[in-house]
Order: structure tokens, then C-alpha cells, then sequence
């Protein structure tokens, strides 16, 4: 039995973005397609606009960030379409042409696989992510070309994948799969395929499908918000992955890189120390 292909995307101030995604995908008649937004800027009326009968907008009241928007459309989901391939993709990037047909074919002949990455280049074709590996004894989150070193293998198994673009294989879980509530924003895919890979689900990345990323046009609208974001899940994965040790050394050197910086760099250094002040509490 085909499965049905949902494109989930979290929205924040990004219709223009997610309207030439959409658009990347061209007429598709032979295979069931739908977008599902989450609506994580409810003062954004234009993004009604692009409702549609393959376009579905899920409000939120408030920006409840990257993971718990994408709570929203997998519950969604989840409640009408046990069988779906859900694909979590970000509203900054296109899909090049004849993607989505690709889709279907590979996860009815490779089921076994429950979480699926993609490649994802820059519009000037260069590779951004092909791949993740983790080193606990140092902490170490690493984006890896994996791809490359597989030559023609249809696939690679990793541990761990970008949420930019991210597919998910309904049939390989008893309970829909979500990403922990702690993180708003940076590590929650990193999080998320731990978790998962750790109950013995299969993560792996492929070259068969691939997007187009244009990098950061959304996150870099303010800089020192991203810092914060991106330190506290920093530090709240490696308390979660990392030994002791290593977290703790890693805690000190964020810490005190964000001192040094503050004369020189007020606006990284005070996103880095927010970040900290941020884990600390949460802790409390």
C-alpha cells in the first residue's frame, strides 16, 4: 500500500519562504501530498494565503519553537494517518524537481529504516549537511560527509541528522515520536535521533533524495536571541549525552570564552551568558 507524504514546516514570519517552497514542488497528481504548517507567529496573517487543499495552517498562540511546533503537526498527523512518511523541512529551502516521487519508493524498499535524513546542499551546489556523528568521551556533535564515503550505497547509517530535513517513518513507532519540550530552538534533531536510536530505532541518510538550504536566513534576523538558543540546548544535550567530565570542561570554556568576549563582542558574549543563565535556571 503507497503511503501518504506529509511536509510538515514550522513557520515563523516565513510565508514568502514557504511560498517558493511549495511552489519547488511543482504539480504533483500521482502520489498524495499534503503541507502542514505550524503557525508559530500567529500575528502573521499572510501565512492564511497559502491554505489550499494540499495546504494545511495549524495555529499556535505563541512561538512555542522549532520541536513543539513540530509536536503540533506530528500529533496532527498522527490522529488521521498511522502509515504516513512525515518529512520535517525548514521554510528556507526549496526541493529540486521530481524529489517527492523519490520518496515512497525508497521507504518501501528500505522499511526498516525509522528516521531518514537527506543531503542538503547550498543554492551554489556545495554539500551543507551529508551526516552526523557523535564522540561522548568528547562531547563531540560533528556534521560529517558520510555520503561520500558510502560510494553507491542507497543509504548510511549515522547518529544523528539535521531537522532541516528530516523524514519519519510512522510504521516503525507504537506512539507518535516527538522531540523533547525542554529545547525551543538548536539540537532538538540531535536529541531527537538519540533518543530514539537508543530504543533501537535505524537513522540513516541518503543521497536518493536531497533539498536546497538557503543557510540561516531566518535565525541570523537576530543574533544574540540564536546565541542564547543555541547554548542553552548546547549545554542541556551534552548534560543529557556527554559524561560528567567532559560536560563540565565544556560548561567552563562556554563560559568563560563569553567574559572574554563581552568587551569586544557584547552582543555573541551577552547570547552565550543568557544562554548559561538560561540552562542554570531550567536546572533550578
Amino acid at each position: 500500500m503507497n503511503k501518504n507524504i506529509y511536509l510538515v514546516v514550522v513557520n515563523y514570519n516565513s510565508t514568502d519562504l514557504i511560498e517558493r517552497l511549495i511552489k519547488s514542488c511543482g504539480s504533483i497528481s500521482n502520489i498524495f501530498c499534503q503541507f502542514v504548517i505550524i503557525n508559530n507567529s500567529p500575528e502573521d496573517d499572510t501565512i492564511k494565503t497559502l491554505e489550499s487543499e494540499k495546504v494545511f495552517v495549524l495555529e499556535t498562540e505563541k512561538n512555542i519553537g522549532f520541536g513543539n511546533g513540530c509536536n503540533v503537526g506530528l500529533n496532527w498527523i498522527w490522529k488521521r494517518d498511522r502509515n504516513a512518511i512525515v518529512w520535517l523541512i525548514n521554510p528556507d529551502t526549496i526541493l529540486p524537481k521530481n524529489t517527492l516521487e523519490q520518496v515512497e519508493p525508497f521507504f518501501s524498499q528500505y522499511a526498516h529504516i525509522s528516521i531518514l535524513g537527506t543531503v542538503i546542499y547550498t543554492p551554489e551546489e556545495k554539500i551543507w549537511f551529508a551526516g552526523g556523528k557523535f564522540i561522548p568521551s568528547r562531547g563531540a556533535i560533528i556534521e560529517e560527509n558520510l555520503i561520500d564515503r558510502a560510494s553507491e550505497e542507497p543509504y548510511v547509517i549515522c547518529d544523528w541528522i539535521s531537522g532541516c530535513s528530516l523524514l519519519i517513518n510512522f510504521e516503525k513507532f507504537s506512539i507518535c515520536p516527538q522531540f523533547d519540550p525542554q529545547y525551543f530552538l538548536y539540537y532538538e534533531d540531535f536529541d531527537f535521533c538519540q533518543r530514539y536510536r537508543q530504543e533501537g530505532h535505524q537513522i540513516a541518510i541518503t543521497d536518493r533524495m536531497a533539498i536546497v538550504h538557503y543557510p540561516s536566513s531566518i535565525t541570523n534576523r537576530n543574533i544574540q536571541k540564536k546565541l542564547e538558543h543555541s547554548t542553552y540546548s548546547y549545554l542541556l544535550t551534552l548534560n543529557k549525552y556527554a559524561p560528567l567530565s567532559i560536560f563540565l570542561f565544556r560548561f567552563f570554556r562556554v563560559f568563560i570564552y563569553g567574559l572574554i568576549l563581552l568587551p569586544i563582542k557584547p552582543q555573541i558574549s551577552l547570547g552565550k551568558l543568557m544562554g548559561i543563565s538560561r540552562y542554570l535556571r531550567q536546572l533550578l
